[in-house]
């Protein structure tokens, strides 16, 4: 813990030789940066219910593939399901536009060369988010829904609603998305001096633990066989944000520095 509490003190003393803004002028960025993150998801929500119908095709999909039919029992169910749907597709198209303004707010806190880092950030960040949609989409949700309904209930009549499935569908596609974006958590404590590849190879069974406790959480089957797979890409994303966090520590990066 001590060795946590010194590697903060020394990210942030590096950086006090930076330009720094006043209290006053952080809101105001922030605020700007706010403004304009939630007009570019109004606009990409405005954009995504035009075709909000096709969207929820793409939703209902594994269910039509297993030949389960929805139900409602609200009249407004149809109509918020539509809603969710248009604000998820809009939340997914503003996405880049909205980490660009996240970027942009941090970005005075950080060194010139640093700055370099914004194209892999938005690269790698829309990526690792859309790979755990598309494991989420094409290989959980399809598995969840054979397991739980069609094997554990099949001596029962399955009557899925609108609003639980849209819950259960969020859940595992957006938690997915989220979880997969643990190197970009690594990178950044990596490159704020915060924690290093070695502190991460040093915490690596608390990293297990903390990955199979999400794992049981998230994880919509039952069985520890599918937990152990709902947690192996976790396992390799934390491998790959350790060889992230050596790359982008400032002592790797200044080391590299000197011998040129």
């Amino acid at each position: 813990m001590a060795d946590v509490i010194d590697q903060v003190r020394n990210g942030i003393s590096d950086r006090v030789e930076l330009p720094g803004m006043s209290l006053m002028e952080h809101l105001e960025e922030l605020r700007k940066r706010l403004i304009r993150s939630v007009t570019f998801l109004v606009i990409g929500f405005a954009v995504a219910y035009a075709f909000h119908e096709r969207l929820y095709g793409i939703i209902q999909k594994p269910l039509d593939d297993l030949h389960i039919p929805l139900n409602f029992t609200h009249p407004t169910d149809g109509l918020n399901l539509y809603i969710k749907t248009a604000f998820l597709g809009g939340a997914i198209l503003a996405a880049p536009f909205i980490l660009y303004q996240v970027w942009l707010f941090i970005s005075p806190g950080l060194y010139a060369h640093e700055k370099k880092y914004v194209g892999p950030f938005m690269t790698a960040t829309i990526g690792l988010f859309a790979s755990g949609v598309w494991f989420g989409y094409h290989w959980v949700l399809p598995g969840a829904i054979k397991v739980l309904v069609l094997d554990f209930g099949k001596r029962f009549h399955p009557i899925l609603t609108i609003e639980d499935y849209t819950q259960f569908f969020l859940a595992v596609i957006l938690g997915l998305g989220i979880c997969f974006e643990l190197p970009i958590l690594m990178f950044f404590l990596a490159l704020f001096g915060i924690a290093d590849a070695k502190f991460f190879l040093k915490q690596y069974r608390y990293a297990i633990l903390v990955i199979f406790l999400i794992s049981a959480i998230i994880c919509p089957l039952p069985d520890p066989v599918s937990m152990c797979l709902f947690a192996s890409p976790m396992l390799a994303l934390y491998v790959l944000g350790v060889a992230v966090a050596w790359f982008a520590h400032p002592s790797r990066r200044k080391a590299k520095e000197l011998k040129v």
